[in-house]
């Protein structure tokens, strides 16, 4: 129980470590990403006017039944790139929340840039 509280702990230091760098205007909002054990989920987040452009998630779009997990992470990002680019969104700044930038983390920004999303 307490080396999940300090693995917690770690987590949220360095989530706020980089929160703290990052922000997102109207020009360049931010692509924040949140990774769970089952799921991932992403979303463009302007923070001047304190507002979600769009979001996307492997729960919500039903894209993790089939497909591996780094595999989803890279098809929403794809989707959250095609929204983006709908909503005229073409620069992002990439918020990756704490977590290391590998597996499917690196993935979803693979799609995103792949679906014509700059960061």
């Amino acid at each position: 129980m307490n080396a999940k509280k300090t693995q917690k702990s770690g987590w949220l230091s360095r989530k706020a470590r980089v929160r703290k760098k990052v922000l997102g205007t109207a020009e360049r909002p931010r692509l924040n990403v949140y990774r769970s054990n089952r799921h991932i989920y992403a979303q463009v987040i302007d923070d001047a006017a304190g507002r979600t452009i769009v979001a996307a998630s492997t729960r919500v779009d039903g894209i993790a039944d089939n497909a591996k997990k780094a595999e989803a992470a890279k098809k929403v990002g794809e989707i959250i790139g095609r929204l983006a680019k709908e909503k005229g969104v073409e620069m992002v700044v990439f918020d990756r929340s704490g977590y290391i930038y590998h597996g499917r983390i690196q993935a979803l920004a693979d799609g995103a840039r792949e679906a014509g999303l700059k960061f």
